[in-house]
């Protein structure tokens, strides 16, 4: 045991000398991933857009448009920032992202509302901005639907004999109840952080992966120097501490998440982190598949940021998987933090039991693939050198 154990300590010593050496690596150990997590968070910790700006065309010029623009002004969610005389000023505001969206309010406003004739008032929004969009969409929807209620409550009061209570039952016949479900106060932060910094942690797992390898192949020169007659069992030695590492930055991220910031947890954080260790060994399987590709640095940098610069936008977290083409579909199902955040989700917000969260696991088995390709790639680059 005392033999086992000094080998232990020389691996640890010498992996702790190259780290110490390699300032790049001991970054993306240590701060980067904590400056990353932090900056994320304090973009997005407001956690509920309010004051959106957006401008409104006047056309009218009544006291029914001027009601209207103060209801979208009293809106939480919206904030009407500029006013224009034309639908040109507008639109150059929107496209210099002055504001996010316009209104326009057309002309005889005040008269087509007594008459009847259903006067429409235009929203214009960028939907680049695929949250704020979606905000200012719903706001206005929800504007617009109240200012038309108390229009005509008051026109059902002014016909006749009718009690306040009578004419909005005449008004709004039908009242309805819209409640969002796992994420009741539409808080952006839990609903985008949890899901961006997995993404980002991904990135960090395969870049420094090949960082490690890099460092070590330096140290030795030759691969076969290096690994030796047993280069599957030298690559775990070599490997197995860092996974270590990778697996407390993820305890302490879901730590942070949902005891330290208090976001609501419906099952357990278990499955997750058996989903994170096994998301570390795919993101590592692939950081060394790059690396042996190419033994060089800089090039396997390049493949890592391909491969992992879709991450966020093909989770399925802000844009449905199924609604995805073919193409990014297959891309995502290479993306070993797809997998991970599909159990993420189902024990955060689904409370899902521990073996049907595991199911989302299964594809990453496909990852056993990617180690045998590195296997090859090692005893193909051992024979070439051995040729030289």
């Amino acid at each position: 045991m005392s033999v086992i154990h000094k080998q232990l300590q020389g691996q640890f010593q010498h992996q702790l000398d190259i780290v110490n050496q390699d300032k790049w690596l001991l970054s993306c150990l240590t701060w980067i991933p904590l400056v990353l997590a932090l900056s994320i968070w304090g973009i997005f910790s407001a956690g509920i857009a309010r004051d959106l700006p957006i401008g409104v065309v006047d056309l009218s010029h009544s006291s029914l448009s001027q009601k209207l623009i103060r209801q979208f002004d009293a809106s939480s969610t919206l904030s009407v920032d500029e006013t224009f005389t034309d639908v040109y000023q507008a639109k150059q505001a929107l496209i210099e992202s002055r504001v996010y969206a316009y209104v326009i309010i057309p002309h005889d406003f005040d008269k087509g509302i007594m008459q009847r004739s259903l006067p429409q008032v235009s929203t214009f929004y960028n939907s680049q901005y695929i949250l704020v969009g979606r905000l200012i969409s719903s706001a206005v929807m929800q504007t617009m639907g109240y200012f038309n209620a108390s229009i005509e409550t008051l026109q059902q009061l002014s016909s006749g004999d009718m009690t306040t209570v009578a004419a909005m039952g005449k008004a709004v016949p039908i009242s309805t109840q819209i409640t969002a479900l796992f994420n009741r106060n539409t808080n952006y932060a839990q609903f985008l952080v949890s899901a961006i910094v997995p993404a980002l942690w991904q990135v960090v797992i395969v870049v420094s992966t090949i960082l490690i390898l890099s460092a070590n192949y330096r140290r030795y020169s030759r691969l076969s120097d290096w690994l030796g007659a047993n280069p599957f069992t030298t690559l775990v030695n070599t490997l197995k501490g860092y996974v270590a590492v990778f697996a407390v930055q993820g305890a302490m991220f879901l730590a942070w998440f949902y005891y330290w910031l208090n976001w609501p947890l419906q099952g357990s954080l278990i499955p997750v982190l058996v989903a994170q260790l096994a998301m570390i060994l795919a993101c590592i399987s692939v950081g060394c598949l790059f690396f042996l590709l190419t033994l060089d640095a800089t090039r396997a940098m390049s493949f890592a940021g391909a491969f992992t610069a879709p991450s966020f936008a093909f989770m399925g977290v802000t844009f449905p998987a199924t609604d995805m083409n073919v193409l990014a579909q297959w891309w995502r199902s290479l993306l070993p933090v797809s997998h991970y955040i599909e159990v993420q989700i189902s024990q955060v917000s689904y409370a899902l039991p521990a073996l049907d969260s595991y199911r989302y696991l299964i594809p990453m088995l496909g990852y056993l693939v990617v180690v045998v390709v590195c296997l090859a790639l090692i005893k193909k680059r051992c024979q070439q050198e051995e040729s030289l």
